[in-house]
């Protein structure tokens, strides 16, 4: 690769994108009040951000979990190699930096006054408004998927109740049973986590149940990592894994959950034993009550401050966003949460907008000592989000055990900095 993964990782801001500071928001501006909604990668980065480069200004994170847990590591949990509070962080941490957190749900955002009703019955009145809402799931987009679907085929990809019922799912599951996952089209929330998951499904299941099976479902032909994964798989696990792509019937149609029991395109049937079913997504619903979703269910914003482009004053950022060829992960949140909170702090001042620049890593794991990554360095040009040539790249498919070792703990490194940088303090 030609990206330095210690560099990456260096420094407070836990590798995200360098710009230029913004000037200190001057006294005339010290009543501002900046409204983050969503307290994850993106928002949670925001908020603390706002503080370090505005200090005057008030700065209010709506969040109704108490305690966050991240879907990066998740699978890892699901593993047996990570305990579920080893994901999950507090906002103590903000909250010494000066950031007032609410927990209550954004019900509303009302962007001609300015302000967003709280679950609570509270209202707050903003300046500014950031939204990081993660992620919905379009329910019944899959026939037979729904809310009730998902508490018997759990889609685990909102890290939580899904997650550790999942996890009980496969500890429950007999050995010599199939874990079958249904995974979508692009887009949709960290392209490489489906296939990290099969691998720590995998790891999980070798331990305790080695004549089970995995089948992988794919609504794609490819997919991120294609190469390394597949090669980490069968070094690791042999043929306990089968990879079903879009075009050799792999297109699932229709969930029958009660049963277990998946349809393909072609009419194929798979029984489950556990079955893990991540539907199409859609921007968290609190985008398409402040407006700023589009008719892909995403947000287009732009790409020199993450301001929405249909609703002015409002900042929305992560997985919910239009950004590619940013992917939806933790780490482009976490550094499109800082230029955003620049770009506030500057407009705010009265200062010029600082260019913004981002950087990205998704690591994997496939075994406990195995690791791969793709990263990539990203700026605008004429409007647009665009990779830098040359920055990035992913692992190499020779690697050596030692080197995949590394790629495992740099892994391990990226997440307790990059938790450090957000929640910690």
């Amino acid at each position: 690769m030609q990206i330095n993964r210690r560099q990456i990782l260096g420094g407070a801001a836990a590798g995200a994108a360098s710009f230029a500071m913004p000037a200190i928001v001057q006294a005339k501006a010290a009543s501002a009040h900046v409204v983050v909604i969503g307290g994850g990668f993106g928002g949670a980065t925001a908020a603390r951000y706002l503080r370090q480069f505005a200090p005057h200004i008030q700065v209010t994170l709506v969040e109704p979990a108490e305690r966050f847990y991240t879907c990066p590591f998740s699978n890892l949990y699901l593993a047996g190699l990570r305990s579920w509070d080893s994901i999950g962080h507090g906002y103590g941490g903000l909250r010494k930096a000066g950031v007032n957190v609410v927990h209550a749900r954004a019900d509303q955002v009302l962007t001609d006054s300015r302000r967003v009703l709280l679950s609570n019955g509270q209202a707050l009145s903003y300046d500014k408004l950031v939204l990081s809402p993660g992620i919905d799931m379009r329910w019944n987009a899959l026939e037979g998927y729904d809310e009730a679907a998902a508490q018997l085929a759990p889609h685990a990809w909102k890290a939580g109740a899904q997650t550790q019922l999942l996890k009980k799912q496969l500890e429950a599951m007999p050995d010599g049973g199939k874990f079958v996952m249904v995974i979508p089209a692009n887009p949709f929330r960290c392209p490489p986590g489906p296939y990290e998951r099969a691998a720590m499904v995998a790891h999980y299941l070798k331990q305790h149940k080695p004549k089970s099976k995995i089948l992988l479902l794919d609504d794609k032909d490819a997919f991120s990592k294609q190469g390394l994964f597949i090669q980490g798989w069968k070094a690791l696990y042999g043929d306990m894994i089968e990879w079903v792509k879009q075009a050799d019937d792999g297109k699932v149609t229709r969930v029958d959950a009660k049963n277990l029991e998946v349809e393909t395109a072609f009419g194929t049937r798979h029984k489950a034993d556990v079955l893990n079913v991540i539907p199409p997504q859609k921007a968290g619903f609190i985008a398409d009550r402040a407006g700023v979703t589009n008719a892909s269910g995403w947000v287009p914003v732009k790409p020199e401050s993450f301001e929405s482009t249909q609703v002015p004053h409002v900042y929305v950022l992560g997985d919910a966003t239009i950004a590619a060829p940013m992917p939806k992960s933790g780490f482009a949140a976490n550094t499109q949460g800082k230029v955003a909170a620049a770009a506030i702090a500057a407009e705010l001042s009265g200062s010029p907008l600082p260019a913004a620049a981002f950087a990205n890593t998704c690591y994997s794991l496939i075994g406990t000592d195995y690791g791969i990554s793709v990263a990539g360095v990203y700026r605008t040009a004429a409007g647009k989000l665009i990779e830098v040539p040359d920055s990035g790249g992913v692992s190499p498919l020779n690697g050596d055990a030692a080197f995949r070792k590394a790629e495992a703990d740099y892994g391990a490194a990226w997440y307790k900095a990059i938790s450090a940088d957000i929640w910690g303090g």
